[in-house]
């Protein structure tokens, strides 16, 4: 995903892409315990969707907590 698109989302959609990463990343990662992965850098992929997610998402809690100081 691309940061953009992230900006687009709202709260609630950024949780539970979250949460959904998440586990397709638990997925992936006991499979590739058992067998070998059809792609092994969708897990790096993920990885990386999941921390733009949360950098995004702690963006917007800064962002909210600055405003509620202002005030």
């Amino acid at each position: 995903m691309r940061p953009e698109e992230i900006r687009e989302l709202g709260d609630a959609d950024i949780s539970q892409t979250l949460e959904e990463l998440a586990d397709q990343l638990f997925n992936l990662r006991m499979r590739g315990a058992y067998e070998e992965l059809e792609n092994p850098l969708r897990i790096r992929q993920i990885k990386r969707d999941i921390a733009r997610l949360k950098t995004v998402q702690r963006e917007r809690e800064s962002v909210a907590t600055r405003d509620a100081k202002e005030k």
